[in-house]
């Protein structure tokens, strides 16, 4: 029983910074339209794991789109299985730009650096040294542990989690919750505060392809069936857009938690009241802001191959974003900014998530985090963004976003995710691999 409950050993500390340089070394850039290869750092995956007695499932749906698969049997067989999962495709990265090279793996300064040290290689190094731990110690989770690493989530996921769930989904038998990226991980406020914000939700994903057509024709000449002029108003009007207040009792739940830590009286009926108090927040509005309404910004435009030939099609691109239970209405409000000359469709869409706050699994992780960072405040939070917890959804695992980091104050954690001169201490991945045992042990 001792070692149910010993502390994380100095080879885990060491391990989680060798494993994330280790899997930044290989370069797993996901360009899109399947230009990726991650079976590498799968098989890098899987050896860590094999060598820890686990038997890691190696599955492909495209050759060299590789995933890795594995369970570790609980103390209770009646306890629901749960998930934790990371990607091991990373999005592009010029050299030229960084001031190391972004796929060296450097460990600079106590510092290391690399495309997917924050998003998200960290977290696939944690989970690796901790089951590497457990095994030898003869530590084992309360429940059942499905690991997955997941190839093609910074793209469709079509490769990745959408072929696992859709073609695989026995190897999830038994799970009904799941982490993976993006929360637990400091937020300083700037008054000298430390949040620790755990996402219980996603803003689902709607990426769209407008299609207008006119009259093609001669640059010279008089021409009110533009196709260019109608895409160009279509966009005008999506990014001028002020989409409505939607609070969704994630959001609500972090906007009630914030203004009780910071001493406000919150007005959440209306959207002068959440303004109010998000202006109060300060720094902190950040966490929640890009959540409390959908969203669709413009971000691509084709057309035309001469100046002075008039098409007769022009194609933009808008990323768009709708929060839990409001799909019906941003379908309802493209098809009013488009207009009756543009037409639109879903080049890529998936689910909004929500998850319970008042859930003994979120109550877990909020006492792992506060075991080890005290002098925090835990808050939910919903994701602007998505994850892979998308495309488990569909086997009804609810998902959370628990990578734990513990970052000093003036590090720009949201700023690395797809930047330049990506990074994370070692300090924090220790924290990150304490946290995360503890709570994976206590699940």
């Amino acid at each position: 029983m001792a070692e149910q409950t010993a502390p994380v050993d100095e080879q885990a500390l060491d391990e989680v910074v060798r494993f994330t340089s280790d899997l930044i070394r290989i370069d797993t850039t996901n360009r899109g339209g399947g230009d990726c290869r991650e079976r590498p750092a799968a098989e890098y995956a899987a050896a860590r794991l094999a060598e820890a007695g686990l038997e890691p499932t190696l599955l492909e749906r495209t050759e060299g789109r590789t995933n890795v698969v594995a369970r570790i049997e609980g103390t209770d067989p009646s306890a629901d299985a749960l998930l934790v999962h990371g990607h091991l495709d990373v999005v592009p990265a010029r050299a030229e730009d960084w001031s190391v090279h972004p796929f060296s793996g450097e460990i600079r300064d106590g510092v290391v650096w690399g495309r997917g040290a924050v998003d998200m290689k960290n977290m696939d190094a944690m989970i690796l040294a901790a089951v590497r731990r457990w095994a030898r110690h003869g530590v084992r989770p309360r429940r059942d542990i499905v690991i997955a690493f997941t190839a093609d989530e910074e793209a469709s996921a079509e490769d990745g989690s959408g072929f696992l769930a859709d073609r695989h989904p026995s190897l999830f038998e038994g799970c009904t919750e799941g982490i993976s990226e993006s929360g637990a991980f400091t937020f300083h406020d700037g008054a000298g505060r430390q949040l620790y914000p755990i996402a219980a939700g996603e803003r689902g994903t709607g990426w769209l392809k407008l299609t207008a057509r006119g009259r093609a024709g001669h640059g010279s000449k008089v021409n009110r069936d533009n196709a260019v002029t109608r895409l160009a108003a279509a966009i005008a009007r999506i990014g001028a857009h002020e989409w409505p207040l939607r609070l969704t009792p994630t959001v609500r739940a972090a906007l009630t938690e914030l203004a009780a830590l910071y001493g406000i009286d919150p007005e959440l009926d209306d959207t002068e009241g959440v303004d109010r108090l998000l202006e109060k927040l300060g720094p902190a509005a950040a966490l929640v802001e890009p959540t409390v309404r959908g969203s669709a910004n413009p971000t691509m435009l084709d057309a035309g191959y001469k100046i002075n030939v008039i098409p007769g099609e022009a194609v933009g691109h808008v990323d768009g974003r709708y929060v839990p239970g409001g799909e019906d209405e941003f379908r309802e409000t493209l098809d009013r900014l488009t207009g009756p000359h543009v037409d639109w469709e879903f080049e890529h869409r998936e689910v909004a998530l929500q998850a319970p706050v008042d859930s003994v699994t979120y109550a877990r992780m909020r006492a792992a985090v506060e075991e080890f960072a005290p002098e925090g405040h835990v808050v939910p939070y919903c994701m602007a963004g998505g994850t892979d917890a998308k495309q488990f959804s569909r086997l009804g695992i609810t998902g959370y976003g628990f990578a734990p980091l513990k970052l000093p104050e003036g590090f720009d954690y949201a700023a690395l995710f797809h930047g330049v001169d990506e990074r994370v201490p070692v300090e924090a991945l220790h924290f990150g691999v304490r946290v995360l045992d503890r709570f994976l042990r206590t699940a």
